[in-house]
């Protein structure tokens, strides 16, 4: 009997012993733990709530090797493809229906040569300068050509488990969409040999730069803790201040506010919208690099703040000029995509109805009263809606930022904080005054050279003819 009770008591301190041998005894944490409802668990006799002795140092676990994980793979791959889609064809219908018809061959072609020019430049410096660690201000210069790249390499924010091809690609789709946003504000005006030149220069000296910043682990802005999901800054301010920048050292177009410049195909123009509004979920939801609950997140939330700034733009016009305008929606659900980007992976959908609605007004004023009242001749509104929507929702992200949706630790609706407001404020800041002065010099060397503006003869027959030698009938 002795004997008997001896094993009962040391299966006890084995079992239902002190925390020590209770955390030794827990399954892995790829497997979740079982744990008996409190009724069944049997109480631990007076010897076990003795303290175990201290168990030797344990020795750290290796780290798991990375493992490539399909269901992420397949996400950002399908994610890829819709933002190169947002470009061609998206953005060069939505252009292409909105200059008049002697230029809707030239513009739509700025479009299809930048996916080109852009793919070749990411792929031989782009990529290295902007994503790989160097100094605050810019990457280094390991991995041009895309040196060292394999089939094996992988990459990734969950534990590098998406093959880094895939994310060169990606991020290359972002690189092409940024410049192409710039040419609406300079359509009808621009020497196409002088853009191919502005955007290869600007793609390295501006974009590579400011993406390095935000998005890189040493770059200086991420190191502050800017939020910028999916591109508020590097995207939409960028290509909003340049397109701005480009807009007022060209001048206005012959004829502006005297000859009429109406659209030629609105048609064209909503369905480039709803092909760019289809693409914004690789754009925001890819932006996760995973297949997860926050990209459904940003998906959500993308949804509910486009139809909010479509519906905001719409009603402040029909308010404003008394009918509600197809141009109209379709640029407010583009403006309210543009203020969600660099929140979508932060915010609550709260958030994001309440930046939605705001974005549509102020992208409205922005793209008419404000044109106007400063004199400039952005001739798409690409500083109205991108320069002026990236400003609002970067802004709005520092005040609308949800812990929950951000990852960290459970949170309220809505919090947001003024320390996180300051640290936007200063990435916005610091984007507009680089990009500015950044542009200004390369398309100052660049006119000193070859000249940036057509002649005015080309310009009134019209650049499908004149610089492409074909017209659409």
């Amino acid at each position: 009997m002795k004997k008997l009770f001896s094993m009962i008591a040391l299966l006890g301190v084995l079992g239902l012993g002190g925390p020590a041998m209770a955390e030794d005894a827990a399954p892995p944490a790829t497997e979740p733990a079982v744990t008996a409802p409190a009724s069944e668990m049997v109480p631990a006799a007076p010897e076990a709530s003795a303290p175990a002795p201290a168990p030797e140092a344990a020795v750290a676990a290796p780290a798991p090797e990375p493992k490539l994980d399909s269901g992420n793979t397949a996400w950002m791959l399908t994610s890829t493809a819709l933002v190169l889609f947002m470009t061609i064809p998206g953005l060069a219908l939505f252009y292409g229906g909105m200059v008049r018809k002697k230029n809707v061959l030239a513009i739509m072609m700025q479009s299809f040569a930048i996916a080109a020019l852009m793919s070749i430049i990411w792929m031989v410096a782009g990529y290295s300068l902007a994503f790989t660690p160097g100094s605050g201000f810019i990457g280094g210069l390991d991995k041009m050509f895309l040196y060292g790249i394999d089939v094996n390499a992988l990459t990734g924010n969950a534990g590098a488990n998406i093959p880094e091809t895939v994310f060169v690609i990606f991020q290359m789709t972002f690189a092409i969409i940024t410049p192409a946003l710039i040419t609406g504000a300079f359509a009808d005006r621009m020497k196409f040999s002088a853009m191919m030149w502005f955007m290869g220069i600007w793609s390295l000296v501006v974009y590579a730069p400011i993406t390095h910043w935000v998005w890189e682990g040493t770059g200086w802005l991420f190191t502050k803790g800017i939020l910028d999901y999916a591109g508020g800054t590097v995207v939409h301010i960028n290509a909003g201040v340049a397109g701005l920048v480009i807009a007022i050292m060209l001048g206005k177009r012959i004829g502006y506010g005297k000859e009429p410049m109406a659209p030629h195909n609105l048609t064209l123009t909503l369905i480039g919208a709803a092909m760019l509004w289809v693409g914004w979920f690789g754009f925001n939801a890819g932006s996760a690099l995973a297949a997860d609950g926050r990209a459904g997140m940003a998906m959500a939330v993308t949804q509910i703040a486009a139809a909010a700034a479509a519906l905001s733009w719409m009603f402040a016009e029909w308010l404003g000029k008394g009918k509600p305008s197809v141009l109209g929606i379709a640029s407010g659900a583009v403006g309210g995509l543009v203020a969600i980007t660099p929140a979508a992976g932060f915010v609550a959908p709260m958030g994001a109805l309440i930046i939605g609605l705001v974005s549509g007004v102020i992208c409205f004023w922005g793209a008419t009263s404000l044109k106007r009242m400063m004199g400039y001749d952005d001739s798409l509104d690409a500083f109205g809606v991108h320069g002026i929507g990236g400003i609002v929702g970067a802004l709005l992200t520092g005040v609308f930022a949800v812990k929950a949706v951000g990852g960290d630790t459970a949170s309220g609706l809505i919090e947001g904080n003024g320390g996180q407001v300051v640290t936007q404020l200063i990435g916005i800041g610091a984007t507009v005054a680089y990009t500015a002065v950044a542009s200004f010099i390369i398309l100052k060397v660049i006119d000193m050279v070859i000249g940036l503006r057509v002649s005015e003869e080309e310009e009134r027959e019209g650049l499908d003819v004149s610089l492409h030698g074909e017209r659409v009938d």
